[in-house]
């Protein structure tokens, strides 16, 4: 019998269904990865709400940004000794050629955006082809569930590279879900003399103590500490929080955002960042020094992203999975999908 693998894929906005057919073979330069995990994020959401924008998004999809897996098959010119290696794979599909690719900034390839389960096919499935450049090799007794979560870990590295912590300062995080938990995580492993979360979620704020946090304060409590941190790493994407942020730097400080903002969110005061002299850096994606950043620190026990995940269904239960996300329930962390 001919091999065969199921995807899930997304129509259009509020369609999908469970596709079955042909074991894809992968192409020159390629891979096939037996997917173990994968994550279902706010943007994933976004896609199947139809809230993406349009020109980060193409439909039919397959979604599914944040993935792990086992390599079972490679393509010609691939090197054989791939097989049966644990991996997670970088998202952007860039170019490699282009001044910002040469510079190492794949994120901003000026080729155009290009990303698998958006643009491409991704993790929402038995299998999933990827160039093999974009491959990050793992330890073979890796934890292939925790390592589904690499993706966003990428993310907060190429966070934490922007903000430049150096030991002995004051940091603050703001938000503590997915973004802001691995944070903690990469932040609390520079020795800070103090890592506050803010967030208003009191599970949240206490899982946040867990991972190397000194300190959780509500948004409210947060008024009284502005201006007191050296490093601000936002990752909320709430529509007031890329002002708190600024707000709670120190003069002369940086600032470093993460979150998704929405149209409509409250501008930055121009008078204020002038005045303050802070120095604003944004996040979108990760390029391959944040990845590899990140997999030294999971590989090294730095990172440790597994108790953030609080759900796992199989394909079948998509539905019931991409619900949970976003509904805010506090006993939802992490929601998994495990073909």
């Amino acid at each position: 019998m001919t091999p065969r693998s199921r995807s899930l894929v997304v129509e259009r906005p509020g369609l999908h269904r469970l596709s079955e057919g042909p074991l894809l073979e992968p192409g020159p330069g390629e891979v096939r990865v037996r997917v173990a995990a994968a994550g279902i994020c706010m943007s994933d959401r976004e896609v199947y709400d139809g809230n993406r924008d349009p020109a980060y998004v193409r439909y039919p999809l397959v979604p599914g940004h944040e993935w792990s897996g086992t390599v079972d098959a490679v393509g010609e010119g691939v090197d054989p000794a791939l097989l049966g290696r644990r991996t997670v794979a970088e998202g952007f599909r860039a170019c490699g050629r282009c001044e910002r690719c040469r510079y190492g900034e794949t994120s901003l390839c000026a080729e155009g955006y290009d990303e698998t389960g958006f643009t491409r096919p991704g993790g929402f499935a038995d299998h999933v082809v990827v160039p093999a450049r974009l491959l990050h090799l793992l330890s073979d007794d890796a934890d292939l569930r925790a390592a589904a979560l690499l993706e966003p870990a990428a993310v907060i590295a190429a966070a934490v590279r922007a903000g430049d912590p150096e030991p002995g300062e004051r940091i603050a995080v703001l938000g503590a879900g997915t973004l802001g938990l691995l944070a903690v995580q990469l932040l609390a492993a520079v020795s800070p003399s103090e890592l506050t979360v803010i967030d208003p979620r009191e599970e949240r704020a206490s899982l946040a103590l867990d991972f190397g946090a000194g300190e959780a304060r509500t948004p409210k409590e947060a008024e009284e500490v502005r201006g007191r941190y050296d490093l601000v790493v936002e990752t909320a994407g709430a529509p007031s929080t890329a002002s708190d942020a600024c707000l709670l730097a120190r003069r002369g400080g940086r600032v470093v955002l993460t979150g998704m903002f929405s149209p409509g969110a409250v501008g930055i005061d121009p008078v204020h960042l002038s005045l303050s002299q802070l120095t604003v850096r944004s996040v979108f994606g990760a390029p391959s020094a944040a990845w590899s950043y990140a997999v030294r620190a999971f590989t090294a026990g730095l990172l440790d992203p597994a108790p953030l995940i609080t759900h796992e269904f199989p394909l079948e239960r998509f539905a019931e999975a991409v619900a949970l996300v976003g509904a805010g329930g506090p006993e939802t962390g992490k929601v998994l999908l495990r073909p």
